[in-house]
């Protein structure tokens, strides 16, 4: 499968592959979508993040946050249904792309390599000789 690279000015890919490094906030994000046991939107995603980052969430950066990475063309989106209620409004869901997923596994990998070694827990600042 090839997959081809989103031009952005402002980052730098890795020596070697030329791949996209995610930030963080970007890969919480992209692993959200992911995870989801159900279409992903604004609200389920919030209350994802929440649970697992302990931190409150406002929709305005979320839907910020999620408009960058489908203009950079990590996730797409869809427009569902109408709510079944008086005045319901449809809702807009976000899925990854397979750029969205080769940048997830390459982050990991880049992360894993970068972590080889360090323990789980228990991390102490390594001295430096002078």
């Amino acid at each position: 499968m090839t997959v081809k690279k989103r031009p952005q000015a402002s980052r730098e890919g890795t020596q070697e592959t030329g791949a996209v490094l995610l930030t963080r906030l970007e890969e919480l994000f992209l692993l959200t979508v992911l995870r989801l046991d159900e279409p992903a939107y604004l609200v389920n995603i919030r209350e994802h993040l929440l649970k697992h980052t302990g931190k409150e969430w406002a929709f305005g950066s979320l839907y910020v946050l999620l408009s960058k990475l489908e203009k950079n063309g990590l996730v797409r989106t869809y427009i569902g249904r109408p709510k079944g209620v008086r005045g319901g409004k449809a809702v807009k869901y976000y899925e990854l792309t397979e750029e969205g997923i080769a940048a997830l596994a390459e982050t990991k990998i880049l992360q894993d390599e970068m972590w080889k070694g360090f323990p789980a827990s228990g991390l102490k600042a390594i001295p430096h000789e002078r």
